[in-house]
């Protein structure tokens, strides 16, 4: 998922199987990023996703400039819980896990 411009940088959510935990993270290798995500859920459980099993994507959004793709991270992050469930249902009703659509 490479072509919008020569740079990509993404902010995404993830949850875990029952989504009842969510995790905002920004990156340059989404693909890539949610592999290391699934295998911190394989291994003991030092970080937030792997303590969590929280690799499953369900929401995305693409920028050309890292510092665009940072400060929508921090707002995401600002917001209260109910405004991160509207803002991912607006982009993706059904909560359907992603990780498979974005792969190329």
């Amino acid at each position: 998922m490479k072509p919008l411009g020569v740079h990509n940088y993404f902010v995404y959510i993830t949850t875990n199987k029952n989504k009842s935990v969510l995790y905002k993270g920004v990156t340059n290798n989404l693909n890539k990023r949610l592999d290391e995500h699934k295998k911190h859920a394989a291994q003991p459980k030092l970080n937030f996703t792997g303590r969590y099993k929280a690799f499953y994507l369900v929401y995305w959004e693409r920028f050309q400039e890292i510092d665009h793709a940072i400060q929508r991270e921090k707002q995401i992050k600002g917001w209260t819980r109910s405004k991160k469930k509207a803002l991912i249902k607006d982009f993706n009703p059904e909560w359907r896990f992603l990780n498979e659509e974005i792969k190329n």
